[in-house]
């Protein structure tokens, strides 16, 4: 096929991708920064595993609520980096576990052994890491009828290895298909923030209900679902945001495998197809691209090369300037995440790689625990908060 031809293919394949693309996100809402007072009280439960580097952010920024909430509730799940400690001197209560049950993972455990050590009307469960507007519990009361309200929050990103998220964060961000102008039927939610009030949890079962499940709050939405209560996923916007892998590309890699190899699952069947399509259309932009300069530097580049050239270069502006429309959306990623996005795009790959190798192994190890890519029996391995 000649470069003409290779080239011509790719762009109508990346214009189908992003026309695919802007429909998953075509619903996007964002979680208000404010909202009106309430009289409802309000209980924070925080599930935390040697979360000492995020902790003390995340209380401060709870101490700063406005509404204030009625109790802030920090399970140390087995932590070994003084968690706990940090967590009373930031005004919380603690609650100290040695490990979950047999037929528990981690986090679910934590997030029900805190609910149960709580009283509000509301529960608020939230990661260690996530830290929140002044306004956002006033936006969270505002955006919250019944049932289940999750947000993914805004992505803060650190310099450097951090920011090779930007793929791994945009593919899960479509893939949930929580953000269409018609969401998929299958109900999605976000574990780094979740509000309910107890009776709808108690309705949906609780934490129990998802009690094996490595992806707990997907867990926790279809239960809700089955229940009869609606879910609803918002935005972080300015109101919510989360650093996710601070302590080095280590943490960064292993945490992605996880996800990666845990969502595919839980991913939305219609959203699955667009965002790989979009994947797709961005390797075949980088791919054609660099083999056309190869070919040019070798002289060989072929008939009309000059077209060639300008619809390569076409391509790479779409996907970069796409892309960049995207990542602005989700977190606060570097300009070279989408401008030089072949980088990025190679170490999503790369992390993908690695997950479906360890997807065939049954485990993936996080925080010091092995986490199954799929859900244990009673009595297996564990997850992780």
């Amino acid at each position: 096929m000649s470069p003409v031809w290779s080239a011509v293919l790719a762009l109508v394949l990346l214009a189908v991708g992003t026309l695919a693309v802007r429909r998953l996100v075509a619903g996007l809402r964002v979680l208000p920064a404010g909202g009106p007072a309430t009289g409802a009280a309000v209980s924070v439960v925080v599930p935390a595993r040697d979360e000492a580097a995020s902790l003390p952010t995340l209380l401060a920024s709870v101490s700063r609520l406005d509404p204030a909430p009625a109790e802030v509730v920090v399970v140390d799940d087995g932590s070994s980096d003084g968690t706990g400690e940090l967590a009373r001197a930031g005004g919380a209560r603690v609650v100290t576990l040695a490990g979950p049950p047999a037929g528990w993972t981690g986090k679910a455990w934590a997030c029900q052994q805190g609910a149960e050590a709580t009283s509000g009307e509301l529960l608020l469960f939230l990661d260690a890491d996530t830290v929140l507007a002044p306004g956002a519990l006033g936006g969270l009361l505002a955006g919250h009828g019944r049932g289940l309200l999750s947000v993914q929050p805004f992505h803060a990103v650190g310099p450097g290895y951090e920011q090779l998220s930007a793929y791994p964060n945009a593919v899960s961000f479509l893939a949930s298909g929580a953000f269409g102008a018609h969401p998929e039927r299958r109900p999605m939610a976000f574990g780094p923030c979740l509000l309910t009030t107890r009776a709808d949890y108690d309705r949906a079962g609780q934490h129990a209900a998802a009690r094996a499940d490595v992806l707990d709050d997907v867990a926790l939405a279809r239960a809700y679902d089955r229940a009869g209560l609606p879910v609803r996923c918002l935005a972080g916007g300015d109101a919510l945001a989360m650093r996710m892998y601070p302590s080095g590309l280590g943490q960064l890699v292993e945490g992605w495998s996880k996800n990666v190899a845990s969502g595919a699952s839980a991913a939305a069947p219609g959203a699955s197809v667009a965002a790989t399509l979009w994947v797709a259309a961005h390797h075949a932009v980088a791919v054609g691209a660099v083999l056309f300069v190869v070919h040019a530097a070798r002289g060989d580049a072929g008939a009309h090369a000059w077209v060639a050239a300008a619809l390569w270069v076409l391509g790479w502006l779409g996907v970069a300037l796409s892309l960049r429309a995207l990542l602005r959306r989700l977190g606060a990623f570097a300009w070279w995440t989408w401008a030089l996005f072949p980088l990025t795009l190679l170490a999503f790959d790369l992390v993908f790689l690695r997950s479906a190798l360890l997807t065939l192994r049954g485990s993936v190890r996080w925080r010091g625990r092995a986490v199954a890519t799929r859900t244990p029996e009673a009595g297996t391995e564990d997850a992780a908060c």
